[in-house]
């Protein structure tokens, strides 16, 4: 009976390949789906991704496949997630620019013909045996120090909880839990002051575009040293929700509301509610010199949390030390408009405080209903 070992990989090479030790019938089953694996570039790579983060990794490897003498990888497909949007995710708009293979999940193209796989910013687990179809296993670029911040969201929730270093994690995933499988190559890097999630997202797409590039020009030997990721300091960062943009008056500092403003305002804007209805505010600002002059307010009048001055020489409106711009209430005011549509009346009579004021905005889930055009959970709010 024949081997059932590869003659052109070297033992040795082929059991460090795999994510944890196996069963003789699952490596069994995973060569006879595999044939020979390569042991040295160019690789064949099966990528993972959806946003921009992982779009620019994707663009790096396609960049190491341009012609030259000794090219790192010369087979490269792509899983993305199907979208609503009729432009689509930016990694499935960027290998449609490259005229790479493109599969939708849970499609996943042909099996077995891949040495590695690469996950970037996925969001769906692979399944052991998906994993098994790889015989260097399944890499995962990670914008987190891991193990802080495993889960969905790293780079939102390092910038709402105002940490001053970062990173980005090459590791192997393992099946069945999301960012617990051991470290390839780590780097950290400063967070700077003030710094937003979109920024941070793009700083660190390139370093880990950059490092997975770094892995996979010495992969073996990278897997060879790979480590375990330690026990302590394990933080979860959950999915962003909606819920997450409401600002919680009574609770949070003008600090967190900032940073929750950094960390989340690009996509969703921070909410609240003036007289029942839902405002969205926008275009923060931080400037002192007007947190001074509210300051001084507060200490004058005693104004409850929530309560809403205006800066006349700034224009803009100021809410607990927290100062913004613009609001969304029906349509878009500048906070001039907002004083004199709404404002102008209170501070005339001297006084800041009751009605005058934003109040916290809850959102309820609403189990979907069936009506036609329902695009997804209906939210329903109240006061707090």
């Amino acid at each position: 009976m024949p081997s059932l070992v590869p003659r052109a990989l070297p033992p040795r090479l082929y059991i460090t390949a795999w994510p944890r030790p196996l069963s003789q019938g699952a490596a069994a089953r995973g060569l006879a789906e595999l044939g020979a694996p390569r042991g040295k570039p160019p690789w064949r790579v099966l990528f993972f991704g959806t946003d921009d983060f992982a779009a620019e990794s994707l663009r790096a490897l396609e960049a190491t496949r341009e012609p030259r003498e000794e090219p790192l990888i010369d087979r490269l497909e792509v899983v993305t997630l199907p979208s609503p949007l009729p432009r689509g995710p930016p990694v499935k708009n960027c290998a449609q620019q490259f005229q790479l293979p493109t599969h939708h999940w849970p499609d996943t193209g042909p099996s077995g013909q891949f040495d590695v796989g690469v996950v970037a910013s996925f969001g769906r687990l692979l399944n052991e045996d998906l994993i098994l179809q790889f015989p260097y296993g399944v890499l995962n670029v990670h914008p987190s120090y891991l193990p802080r911040w495993r889960g969905p969201a790293p780079i939102v929730h390092a910038v709402l909880h105002g940490d001053t270093v970062t990173g980005v994690t090459i590791m192997q995933i393992k099946p069945k839990r999301f960012d617990v499988g051991p470290i390839i190559k780590q780097e950290r890097y400063a967070v700077p002051s003030q710094c937003t999630a979109k920024e941070l997202e793009a700083i660190l797409s390139k370093l880990g575009a950059n490092m997975l590039i770094s892995v996979l020009k010495n992969l073996p030997e990278s897997l060879k040293n790979k480590r375990e990721q330690p026990n302590e300091g394990v933080t979860f960062a959950p999915k962003v929700t909606i819920a997450m943009s409401c600002i919680k008056w009574e609770e949070q500092t003008p600090e967190q509301i900032l940073r929750l403003h950094r960390a989340i305002g690009a996509t969703l804007p921070l909410q609240t509610l003036w007289m029942g209805n839902t405002v969205k505010l926008l275009d923060f600002v931080e400037v002192h010199n007007i947190c001074s002059f509210a300051d001084q307010l507060l200490n004058e009048h005693g104004i409850v949390p929530g309560s809403v001055l205006y800066h006349k020489s700034s224009e803009t409106l100021v809410v607990l030390l927290t100062v913004f711009k613009t609001v969304i209430l029906k349509k878009k005011l500048t906070a001039a408009d907002f004083y004199n549509g709404y404002l102008h009346a209170w501070f005339q009579q001297k006084t800041l405080h009751g009605d005058c004021r934003f109040h916290t905005l809850k959102l309820t889930t609403v189990k979907k209903t069936e009506r036609k055009g329902n695009g997804g959970a209906q939210y329903k709010t109240k006061s707090a």
